[in-house]
């Protein structure tokens, strides 16, 4: 009989082809829940999926040739292979382009806009294109972009608002009346303090500067912007707002969000709003766990600092990864990732605590008693904290896992380990066995290792899938009563007589020195890879030949100037050439640029570039140029050289 339903959701992942750690993290941490939930009987529905839309996407497909469409079918099938060799248990993978997901969006906006909690105006602010966030004055960290660091873009358009400002108290008293809803705890003192008392503004719901995304049903030259679009998909899913019993009366409110802490205040503040004016619950839970760190800051593919998640794989398992994912952090604080660190862990745990104990306790069965599993006989003096351990385990687990304390529970599972791995060197079997006298207490510690893994195989099935079944088939038994979630808390419920068959090492014990080294050489090879493998020593690369040569009085002539880009077109008679808007320091100046085929205009819009500022100003096209922006090629390659400098900034 199932004792109810739980809904657990991760956010939805912008479709890059190259998931690190980091965002496994999350989705690893759900499907343990979701696992679990399931084990102990309940009817489970568990949600990722990506977010597709925006001008983000928009602009990196034009610059590949492709439709966006097109281009985010290849990634989104990578995105399904690599949960899939995670073994990621979703039940339901959702993406922001389905066509049910569309329409049911269109629909929550005309809601939304009939109610009188959308509007039309006008939008003039600070606009971070990478992370599709708009930004106050006062959120700006240095003058860049809060999440990214990178610069932010002066943006006017018209546009649709929802009125987030009307929900502010509500949200405050929800927040101040249920802290619980929202963890860990130093999550909602931030949302309060940085967010909600400061005043909210209105929020822009719509964009008319680019096409890809879902038409508002009432003005199709604008799209819906990605926080209508994207939060809604854990509604939609459920089949909201077009049937609003089956799926969404089941499961929805959702028992818990887990996010990224980034991403907190957009799916409180933002997304609970929303469903406040849609007159509907707010989920039960929100989680917005830490980051897993590299030395040097969070992991990024920007800066080349990415653990891949397949390669770990390959090497140590599925199961390892996971379990060291939620056994070495805290969920809800950051964490530091080495390569020593996760060996440490695996062969610390896993092939000395649990591999170890496992392989001997089988092989002592198959010993002395032909691998028969005795009946317990005679006592000892350790049977009984033994089995308290044991038996009291699944309880403290339970609690754990209700309060999504992953390393809690695996900690409290590993106690268990520990105490059974205790009771062979309190019971010494090996000494037993040496005096027919002792043969009934043998049997009983014998016995009561076996029992003892089997609770312990029982526990670990929402975090090491694999590994439970392993242990299943040494001790031969099968997946059902005797592996019930239940059983765990009953002592003695392995059947006598059973015959158990060693199998190979669980975890193999890893060399830490000698796997560090060729971790490293690894890591070596795929950031070649990735950047483009340098030439052979013998090798010349061919570059362009150097020009005459200039004395220092010449270059000196040269006035190089930092220049931001703020509007960029096409040129009307020449599709090569763009005509881009700068400014230096307190003037603008039209520079024409024959960079089209590299770069669309959306995406020049806030670089800033370097402009040879005395070029003698001529007429492209019929386009006046007032000079000359800086850019270097290799073969069909263009990048344009950009400073990190205020504009009228002199190059010297």
């Amino acid at each position: 009989m199932s004792k109810g339903t739980y809904y657990v959701t991760t956010p939805i992942y912008y479709p890059s082809s190259k998931l690190h750690i980091g965002h496994t993290y999350t989705t690893v941490a759900a499907d343990a829940i979701a696992r679990y939930k399931r084990v102990t009987g309940y009817d489970v529905m568990f949600l990722t999926g990506t977010d597709e839309h925006g001008q983000k996407i928009q602009n990196v497909a034009k610059e590949k040739g492709q439709h966006p469409k097109e281009y985010l079918d290849v990634i989104v099938d990578e995105i399904k292979k690599l949960w899939e060799t995670m073994e990621i248990s979703y039940d339901y993978f959702i993406r922001t382009t389905d066509e049910d997901h569309k329409r049911r969006v269109a629909e929550m906006f005309k809601i939304l806009y009939d109610k009188g909690d959308i509007y039309k105006g006008e939008y003039e602010g600070l606009y971070c294109t990478p992370c599709e966030s708009f930004w106050t004055d006062s959120q700006l960290k240095d003058g860049k972009c809060p999440d990214c660091g990178r610069a932010v873009q002066v943006t006017k358009e018209e546009a649709y608002f929802f009125k987030l400002s009307k929900y502010q108290d509500r949200l405050l008293e929800l927040f101040e009346s249920q802290p619980d809803i929202l963890e860990p705890k130093s999550r909602i003192n931030e949302m309060i303090n940085n967010f909600i008392k400061p005043g909210l503004e209105d929020l822009c719901v719509s964009r008319s500067t680019f096409d890809w995304g879902i038409p508002v049903p009432l003005d199709e030259k604008h799209v819906i912007y990605v926080w209508l679009d994207a939060l809604s998909n854990y509604i939609t899913a459920l089949g909201y707002p077009e049937i609003k019993d089956g799926n969404f009366a089941k499961y929805w409110p959702a028992d818990v969000h887990l996010v990224g802490k980034e991403i907190v205040r957009f799916h409180t503040i933002i997304w609970f709003s929303i469903l406040m004016a849609l007159e509907i619950p707010v989920p039960k839970k929100v989680f917005g766990h830490g980051w897993i760190l590299l030395e040097g800051g969070k992991m990024s593919k920007s800066v080349g600092n990415i653990v891949d998640p397949v390669v770990l794989i390959n090497r140590y398992g599925v199961d390892a990864l996971k379990y060291f994912l939620l056994r070495e952090y805290t969920f809800g604080q950051d964490g530091l990732f080495t390569n020593e660190v996760l060996l440490n862990r695996i062969n610390a745990d896993l092939a000395n605590d649990l591999g170890n104990l496992v392989s001997r306790t089988v092989s002592m069965v198959e010993k002395y008693r032909e691998g028969i599993v005795p009946k317990s006989g005679s006592a000892t003096a350790f049977d009984e904290d033994l089995i308290q351990v044991a038996t009291a385990a699944s309880q403290l687990v339970d609690r754990r896992l209700d309060n999504l304390d992953f390393s809690g529970a695996l900690e409290e599972i590993w106690k268990v380990v520990r105490r059974t791995n205790k009771y062979i060197d309190e019971t010494m079997p090996w000494a037993l066995a040496k005096d027919e006298a002792n043969a009934s207490t043998l049997d009983t510690v014998l016995y009561n290792l076996i029992e003892g893994i089997r609770i312990i195989s029982v526990l670990i099935q929402p975090f090491l899938f694999h590994t439970s079944r392993k242990i299943w088939t040494q001790l031969n038994i099968s997946e059902g009563e005797l592996t019930a979630w239940d059983t765990s808390a009953s002592f003695g419920v392995y059947p006598v007589g059973t015959t158990v068959q060693k199998g190979e090492a669980l975890f193999p014990r890893i060399e830490i020195k000698a796997e560090l080294e060729a971790l490293e050489e690894l890591s070596r090879q795929q950031m070649a890879a990735a950047q483009g493998s340098a030439p052979k020593a013998e090798e010349k690369k061919e570059i362009a030949p150097i020009k005459p040569e200039i004395t220092i009085d010449d270059f000196a002539k040269v006035d190089l100037r930092v220049a931001k880009v703020v509007a960029a077109k096409v040129h009307p008679s020449a599709d090569k050439l763009l005509i881009l808007t700068l400014k230096v320091g307190n003037e603008e100046r039209q520079v024409v640029s024959g960079i089209a085929k590299h770069f669309s205009p959306e995406s020049l819009i806030g670089k800033e570039v370097i402009l040879v500022a005395n070029l003698k100003p001529v007429k492209l096209r019929g386009e006046l140029s007032q000079g000359m922006i800086l850019a270097a090629t290799s073969g069909e390659q263009l990048a344009l050289v950009t400073a990190d400098l205020e504009d009228g900034s002199q190059v010297s």
